[in-house]
């Protein structure tokens, strides 16, 4: 049983090359991998189920027919498309994990996580995503017409990244703390995450807990992917 892990492809119609890409690696995930776990920021932004641009049905179709040769599919919600519902998991024919989800594999106590929960020195983004993702701001938001949540997408994306260009860089990434206390509480050996944009393996080994945690890559003109089989565990880079 190989499994594959990706995250943060960030795809919108902006990124043909990386759509693209993604649709490649689909067709060979399909014939290498028995299960994909996409951990979140697949989409740019997914601004509700009912979105039925060719691009939405697009990619949807291309996760569907690389479900159809056996290989399973999992999606966990990014801060970017959280939006992603049951219906667009039934279209595309994939399973929609909680954050964290938890799974055991070859003697592992594996912990799966977008990763921004772990971000928790960045005090401005804790308040937003405890806004955006109550039931009645996503009620409203949802409510609105698809044109009017386009365009209230498209100014979020923009003022998070001004946001991002005049923040520290270091209270971007996770917190030594939230990633110590994670591993101790949760007794896990191996989490793997994104949400950070930077790639690589981290050894935990602090007086309370061990274990390692990889951090998955964004994809532009390369893609990321962590590959576990047995008990062998490669991140690689490679061009899409």
């Amino acid at each position: 049983m190989k499994l594959g892990f990706i995250s943060d492809l960030h795809l919108s119609e902006k990124t043909p090359l990386t759509t693209e890409g993604f649709f490649k690696f689909l067709k060979t995930a399909a014939q290498e991998f028995s299960h994909l776990y996409i951990l979140g920021d697949l989409f740019e932004s997914w601004i509700g189920d009912d979105d039925d641009s060719p691009f939405a049905l697009d990619v949807i179709e291309q996760i569907k027919t690389s479900t159809r040769s056996g290989l399973e599919i999992f999606f966990m919600h990014g801060n970017r498309d959280f939006l992603c519902g049951k219906k667009f998991a039934e279209d595309a024919n994939i399973s929609i994990l909680p954050d964290p989800f938890f799974m055991d594999y070859f003697g592992q106590k594996i912990a799966l996580s977008h990763g921004d929960d772990f971000c928790t020195d960045d005090l401005e983004y804790v308040k937003f995503k405890k806004e955006v993702r109550s039931s009645s701001w996503k009620e409203d938001f949802l409510n609105k017409s698809l044109e009017e949540r386009q365009e209230i997408a498209s100014k979020m994306r923009d003022a998070s990244q001004s946001n991002k260009n005049e923040k520290d860089l270091s209270i971007m990434d996770v917190t030594p703390h939230a990633i110590s206390q994670f591993f101790t509480k949760n007794h896990i050996d191996l989490l793997i995450h994104g949400h950070t944009h930077r790639p690589n393996t981290h050894q935990i080994d602090d007086s309370d807990t061990s274990g390692v945690r990889v951090v998955l890559g964004d994809w532009h003109e390369t893609g990321w992917c962590l590959t576990l089989e047995d008990h062998e565990r490669k991140l690689e880079e490679f061009k899409i």
